[in-house]
């Protein structure tokens, strides 16, 4: 398993646990952004600097990813691209993404994005609170270990 990283909009604090799991999993962490972003020294950790524009690093992690993988992304287009190649996605407020219930989340992004285009002020998501941190590294946990268990 390989860990890709949806790193522009990924929070710092979330990068952090992520970097603490690779290590002590030893597995292969890929951050991928438009923009240099700084890791910690290691040999399963590394960033990859993709040319900036819109879906750029969205789509090298598509063609990147392979089944079985786990993709750290809020971009809900991006999760459903990365489960029909059968891996997983995670948002970095901890929710799982799963076949499911990815069709209700672009129906609700869709919804959204035609509300801001006809000038309603949605507002945006709350900022990264300690609870979503837990939720996050609880289900990264829980997915690590499953993944650990099937070695």
């Amino acid at each position: 398993m390989n860990i890709w990283v949806d790193a522009d909009a990924c929070p710092v604090v979330i990068r952090e646990i992520l970097f603490k799991a690779a290590q002590r999993k030893k597995l292969q962490l890929t951050l991928v952004a438009n923009q240099k972003i700084p890791v910690p020294a290691s040999n399963f950790i590394k960033s990859l600097q993709v040319p900036a524009g819109f879906d750029v690093a969205d789509n090298e992690i598509v063609n990147r990813v392979a089944a079985g993988d786990l993709v750290i992304t809020g971009d809900i287009p991006l999760a459903s691209d990365v489960l029909q190649k059968d891996a997983s996605a995670l948002s970095p407020r901890g929710e799982l993404y799963t076949t499911e219930n990815i069709r209700a989340r672009l129906n609700i992004r869709d919804f959204m994005e035609t509300m801001r285009a006809s000038g309603f002020n949605t507002g945006g998501p709350p900022a990264l609170g300690h609870n979503d941190r837990k939720a996050f590294a609880d289900h990264l946990d829980r997915i690590l270990a499953r993944h650990t268990g099937s070695r």
